[in-house]
Parts: C-alpha cells; sequence; structure tokens
C-alpha cells in the first residue's frame, strides 16, 4: 500500500502545521488553565477552509479528500486537541452528515455557512443514561403532523454552547425501536431550547462541553434528515466517519508528546551526557515512534477506505481503538522522560496527557471499537 503524499496533501499538511504553530501554540496553556474557547483561532480556522475540509465547493466547502483532513488533524492535535475536536465535529459529525443525507434545501441553509465557519455545528446523541447507544434514545421527537414536539436531554455535547446548529437524535415511534428514531436539525434560540452549564473537564478544556435541555421545541418537517426513521442509520454512518477523525486526533496528541521528549531527552543532561543517550530512555523513544507509525498507517488506511468508497466500519474502528491507545500511553511516557518538569503546564506533555484519555471515551469507548471490530472479523 502506497501512502506517498501528493504535493497537495504535503501543502495542507503544512499549512495546518503553521496555523498550529503561530495561532494556537502561543496562548494554548492559558486557554485550557481558563477553559477559554479559541473563537478567533476557531474564525480563522474557518478561513483557511479547514472547517468544510470535505464539503464540496458548491456549498462553501474545501471539496479535499479525508487522508488531507486526517493530515490536518493530526498537525492541530499535535499543539491543541481542544480546536482540534471543535474542527472534528464540524468536519467529520456535522458538514458530512449533512451533505451526505441532507436535503438539497438544508443544505443551502445550514452547510454553506458550517463548512466556511460562518456557523459551528454541533452533533447531539449521548445522553445521561444512553451514551453512544443510539438504540436507547430517551429524548422524544413526537410526530404532530407538519412538525416535531422535541423534548428530553442531551449530555456531553462539545460546541454545546457555541454552536448555531444542532443535529439532534430523537425517538419518535418507541415501538419501531431503531426504526423509530429520526435525526433533526434544531437552531440555537429556538423556544424551549435550553443550554446547560459548561463543564469542568480534565482535558480538552479550550473546547465548550455542556448539556442541552429541550422542553416542547418545535421542530418543523422540513428539518428532519433523511426519511422517518432514518435517525438511527444516520448517526451509525455519521459516527463510522467520526471515528476516523478522533483517530487523527489521538495520532495528533501523541506524536505532539513523542516530539516534545525527543526534543527534551537531546537536551536535558543528567550523569555527564544527554538523557538520549541513556538506554533507559533511547528504549521508550524507540517505542513511542514504532507505535505512533502503527497508528499512522492503520489511520491512514481507514481514510483511504472511506475515499476509496470501501466499508470502513472496521479500518475506522480499528484505528481509533488503536490510536487512542497509544496516544494515552504514549503521553505517559512523555511524561515520564520529562521527568519533574513533565509535571509543570510550561512544557506541554502533562496537557496532553490528560486530552490523551478522551480519545478512549468519545466516539464510542475502547470496549464499544472492540464490539465493532469482533462483529466485523465474526460475521
Amino acid at each position: 500500500m502506497d501512502f506517498s503524499l501528493t504535493e497537495e496533501q504535503q501543502l495542507i499538511q503544512q499549512a495546518a502545521r503553521d496555523f498550529a504553530q503561530t495561532e494556537l501554540l502561543p496562548e494554548v496553556v492559558e486557554r485550557d488553565d481558563a477553559q477559554r474557547f479559541p473563537k478567533e483561532e476557531v474564525k480563522k480556522l474557518g478561513e483557511l477552509g479547514f472547517l468544510g475540509m470535505m464539503v464540496d465547493p458548491a456549498y462553501g466547502g474545501s471539496g479535499l479528500d479525508t487522508l488531507s483532513y486526517v493530515l490536518a488533524m493530526e498537525e492541530i492535535s499535535k499543539i491543541d486537541a481542544s480546536t482540534s475536536v471543535i474542527m472534528s465535529v464540524n468536519n467529520s459529525l456535522v458538514c458530512w452528515g449533512l451533505e451526505k443525507f441532507g436535503s438539497e434545501a438544508q443544505k443551502e441553509k445550514y452547510l454553506t455557512k458550517l463548512s466556511t465557519g460562518e456557523q459551528i455545528g454541533a452533533f447531539c446523541l449521548s445522553e445521561p443514561e444512553a451514551g453512544s447507544d443510539a438504540t436507547s434514545q430517551t429524548t422524544t421527537a413526537i410526530d404532530m403532523g407538519d412538525h416535531y414536539i422535541v423534548n428530553g436531554t442531551k449530555n456531553w455535547i462539545t460546541n454545546g454552547g457555541t454552536a448555531s446548529t444542532y443535529i439532534v437524535i430523537a425517538q419518535t415511534d418507541k415501538e419501531k425501536k431503531h426504526r423509530g428514531i429520526n435525526a433533526l436539525i434544531i437552531e440555537k434560540g429556538a423556544p424551549g431550547f435550553e443550554i446547560g452549564p459548561k463543564e469542568n473537564k480534565l482535558g480538552i478544556r479550550g473546547s465548550d462541553t455542556h448539556s442541552l435541555i429541550f422542553n416542547d421545541v418545535k421542530v418543523p418537517k422540513e428539518n428532519r434528515i433523511g426519511e422517518d426513521g432514518f435517525g438511527f442509520k444516520f448517526a451509525m454512518k455519521t459516527l463510522a466517519g467520526g471515528r476516523i477523525g478522533i483517530a487523527a486526533q489521538a495520532l495528533g496528541i501523541a506524536a505532539g508528546a513523542y516530539e516534545l521528549a525527543l526534543k527534551y531527552s537531546k537536551e536535558r543532561k543528567a550523569f555527564g551526557t544527554e538523557i538520549s543517550n541513556h538506554q533507559a530512555i533511547a528504549f521508550k523513544l524507540a517505542d513511542m515512534h514504532t507505535e505512533i507509525q502503527a497508528a499512522r498507517l492503520l489511520v491512514y488506511q481507514s481514510a483511504l477506505d472511506k475515499d476509496n468508497g470501501n466499508d470502513y466500519d472496521l479500518s475506522g474502528a480499528m484505528a481509533k481503538l488503536y490510536a487512542s491507545k497509544v496516544a494515552m500511553e504514549t503521553t505517559v511516557e512523555a511524561v515520564q522522560i520529562h521527568g519533574g518538569n513533565g509535571f509543570v503546564k510550561d512544557y506541554h506533555v502533562e496537557r496532553l496527557m490528560r486530552d490523551a484519555k478522551i480519545t478512549q471515551i468519545y466516539e464510542g469507548t475502547s470496549e464499544i471499537q472492540k464490539i465493532v471490530i469482533s462483529r466485523s472479523i465474526l460475521k
């Protein structure tokens, strides 16, 4: 398999790297401390075309392939995973879902603004008692003829406070189980739609995560995505692509931590020489480099599967499972290599370690990825 990058892909990779270094790095620690949403940085991402990377230019997007998106996600995540998760949700879950399954009217009204960063989107599946289980939705969307009445609560919603457009998964007919679920577009400011307090998180603290409460929210029928009962399939198809984005984020976190550890090991001296000359450190770096490269190949494979029209459920789940594991293990080792400095915010690796943990949880926990993988290989 040839993973050589085209000239265009290399330019995109470099552009994302430059943006991360010049726009994200200077205040990343302060944003993390203050849990401050990177408003200006996200606006610039949109202006550069990074918020609708895979969207057709006819709808304001960049018209790029999934591998280009993965390359950009990795570079942004090396520096600021809070910004990359905002980018991931808007690209993988919201824009892709709307372009793939939305009506022409929905694309013109919403996608054209989301792909350019004029607006930000949120994907609303998780619930207090459901997590990523789309079949157990307690949020209801009662069919009233020409509209739905939505009631319920969504939890842990990325971009929950800053989004303008929310894709909400809700149960319309409980008797039909997963065939009675719909995906609805709800706009911020709709009567009865309330945004709960911001979550105080361990990691990705710059992204805003909120609960959302719906009290008799009226949603017109034209805001339903797809046919009646299509919501479950919509969620599953969209999450499958979302896993690729989160795998790329995990890869970037791991690679960022490794690069910092490698640099530090060549500068820090102990026992009369740079610590990179000590076999205990050199072996850690060898393991980190090998595992990151293995994760990178899995992530690239899943992106190519999606671009080539192949089934990417299996490759995406494997990429997310392994890359998130590597992110967690690599960041822990990066802190260890830094010693006491690794425990200090100014050296960045402690933040990357905190950020790494979420990659094992959202878009389905590691256990859910194993369910997806085992079902695929056993069927």
